[in-house]
């Protein structure tokens, strides 16, 4: 009994490190996994899904693939939109591989891919927006650039047994040569406009005060010639009643009128040099003079 459970661990022992040799004849898939079979570098048998395989030890290699969606993400350059601006797009795409074969055939591996994939896209995305001016390219079609350059990757990616779902845009901006000469020109529309917006003002300012200045001249005239018809209307009143008391009294009226001049027409410090029997005064001569 000693002797059987020496060998059964002898046993263990070998095949423990057989397992854990290059000599180990057997290997697993993972679920998320596809496996090719490489015989001296060159792909035997079917493709292997999850689970546990079996390969010839040193003449037979083993190369997994993921299945699960991967990100390519590209680094930023610059493209050249159909009105001749600059543009500096960052993209990424959403991709898996779909036939391992195929895949091992033509690209090798997830570097040989990346470098595939930054071909295509780059090349796909080039056209695309060349097709449409900068404000078309980053508003208004952008969705409907990246459809159409999603599909035309997708047709070239098949080839190399690659699955391409989706790829996007995550900046587009111009680059740093160019930015302030937008800004410059940008400045330069706002400026303009503003200057359009000053002259349009002042020409409605203009005529604004033209026609407050016409209406002021004609309110104006009107008052003066209304003034003039009540002060003529007043003078031809006063004359009417200085006629009438004219006529009732002409030596009152002549006394009125004279002391009327003597408190006008004389002021303090004047000097009048007249002859006693001067006209004037008439009325300041003696009571009794009748004259």
């Amino acid at each position: 009994m000693e002797k059987l459970l020496r060998i059964v661990g002898i046993v263990a022992v070998v095949v423990a490190l057989v397992l854990a040799t290059p000599l180990n004849p057997f290997f697993v898939v993972e679920q998320i996994e596809t496996a090719l079979v490489l015989q001296l570098g060159k792909p035997v048998g079917e493709i292997r899904g999850p689970g546990l395989h079996v390969r010839i030890p040193l003449v037979q290699s083993v190369s997994f693939y993921d299945t699960r969606y991967q990100v390519y993400d590209a680094e930023a350059r610059e493209v050249i939109t159909s009105d001749k601006k600059n543009l500096l797009v960052d993209n990424y795409a959403r991709w898996r591989i779909t036939d391992p074969l195929k895949f091992y055939q033509t690209v090798r591996d997830a570097r040989g891919a990346q470098a595939r994939l930054d071909d295509i896209i780059y090349s796909q995305v080039r056209e695309q927006l060349g097709k449409y001016d900068l404000i078309a390219s980053v508003a208004t079609k952008r969705a409907q650039i990246m459809a159409e350059v999603t599909q035309r990757t997708a047709e070239s990616a098949k080839e190399y047994g690659i699955e391409v779902v989706d790829v996007r845009i995550k900046r587009a901006d111009l680059p740093p040569a160019n930015q302030q000469a937008v800004y410059a020109r940008m400045q330069a529309e706002r400026h303009r406009q503003a200057q359009l917006y000053r002259s349009e003002g002042e020409r409605d300012a203009q005529s604004l005060r033209a026609e407050a200045d016409k209406q002021k001249a004609v309110i104006l005239a009107e008052a003066y010639r209304l003034a003039e018809v009540q002060k003529g209307k007043g003078d031809a009143e006063a004359a009417g009643v200085y006629a009438a008391a004219y006529g009732k009294d002409r030596e009152f009226y002549g006394f009125v009128r004279s002391l009327e001049m003597y408190r006008q027409g004389f002021k303090d410090g004047d000097i009048l040099m007249l002859s006693p029997d001067d006209e004037l005064f008439r009325y300041v001569r003696g009571s009794g003079s009748g004259k």
